[in-house]
C-alpha cells in the first residue's frame, strides 16, 4: 500500500509537465498529416458509421434496452476507443521513453498517465457528438447524467491501474504489448460495446463471466447514467468487483514499478 500513494503522489506533484508533454505529443503525432488532428477524431467516426451499418442496419438491432441502436452504441463506443487506445499507448509508454527521462528529474510512473491524458480530447469530442446524437434520437437530459461524473473517474483510477500494470510487464516481458493487443481486441466484442448481453440471449453463468469484465462496467456505466437507466449502487457486486479489480492492478502494478524502476534501462 505505502507504494500506492507513492505512486498517486508522483502523479500529483508531476501534473504540470504531465499536461504539457501530453499536448506536444498531440501535436507531434498528426504533424506530418495534411489533416493533422482531425484524424483523431475522423477515424473513431469512421468506425462507428461501419459498425451501425453492419450492427444496425445489416443485422437488424434496431433496439436495445427501448433505446435505438446508434445511439446506444456511440454512447459505449466512445469510453472504449478511449480506453482501448490509453491501455495500449500506456503498455508502451516505458520502453519508449524511458531512455529520455532517465536523464531528467522526472518520475518514470508518469509515463503512462501522460498517455491516458493525450486520448482525453478525442474522448472529449466524442462523448459530445455521442449526446448530440442520444438527443436527436429522442433521450432527454435527466440527474441520472451526473452519475456519468462517477464513471468517468472510475475509468480515469483503473487505467492508470491497469496501466502502470501493463507498463511495468511490457519492460519485463516484450511479448507481453503483443499478447495485450490481442486480448484487447477480443474483449471488443466482449465488453458490451456492439451487443448487450444482458438482453437473456446468453445463458446466465457466461453473462455473469462477461459481467466481470471491469470494461463492461464503465462501458454500461456510461449508458446506464446518460440514458437514465440505473444508479452505479444498484448493482453492488459489480461496483465492488470493479473496484477489487483496481486495487488488484494497483497494488501489483505499483510494486513491479518500483522494484525494477532502476533496472528499466538496463532491461531495454
Amino acid at each position: 500500500m505505502k507504494e500506492v500513494i507513492t505512486l498517486f503522489k508522483e502523479q500529483f506533484h508531476s501534473l504540470g509537465i504531465i499536461f504539457r508533454i501530453s499536448s506536444y505529443e498531440d501535436r507531434a503525432s498528426y504533424q506530418s498529416h495534411y489533416l493533422g488532428m482531425v484524424w483523431e477524431y475522423l477515424y473513431p467516426l469512421i468506425q462507428i458509421c461501419i459498425y451501425w451499418l453492419v450492427f444496425g442496419v445489416g443485422l437488424k438491432h434496431g433496439q436495445s434496452n427501448g433505446v435505438d441502436y446508434l445511439p446506444w452504441m456511440m454512447i459505449g463506443i466512445t469510453p472504449w476507443f478511449f480506453m482501448n487506445r490509453a491501455t495500449l499507448d500506456a503498455s508502451k509508454s516505458i520502453y519508449q521513453r524511458v531512455g529520455m527521462v532517465s536523464k531528467m528529474k522526472f518520475p518514470v510512473s508518469a509515463l503512462p498517465t501522460i498517455k491516458i491524458v493525450s486520448n482525453l480530447s478525442s474522448f472529449w469530442t466524442m462523448l459530445v457528438i455521442s449526446v448530440v446524437v442520444s438527443l436527436l434520437y429522442g433521450i432527454r437530459p435527466s440527474i441520472y447524467w451526473f452519475e456519468s461524473i462517477y464513471y468517468f473517474i472510475c475509468m480515469l483510477v483503473f487505467l492508470l491501474a491497469f496501466g502502470i500494470f501493463n507498463s511495468a510487464v511490457s519492460v519485463l516481458i516484450r511479448d507481453y504489448h503483443v499478447l495485450l493487443q490481442s486480448v484487447m481486441r477480443m474483449l471488443f466484442y466482449l465488453s458490451g460495446v456492439l451487443f448487450n448481453f444482458e438482453s437473456g440471449a446468453f445463458p446466465p453463468i457466461v453473462t455473469r463471466i462477461l459481467q466481470l469484465n471491469p470494461f463492461f462496467y464503465v462501458v454500461s456505466g456510461f449508458r446506464e447514467s446518460l440514458m437514465g437507466q440505473g444508479w452505479f449502487w444498484q448493482r453492488p457486486t459489480l461496483t465492488l468487483e470493479f473496484w477489487l479489480f483496481v486495487l488488484f492492478f494497483l497494488l501489483v502494478g505499483s510494486h513491479l514499478h518500483y522494484k525494477f524502476r532502476s533496472r528499466f534501462v538496463d532491461l531495454i
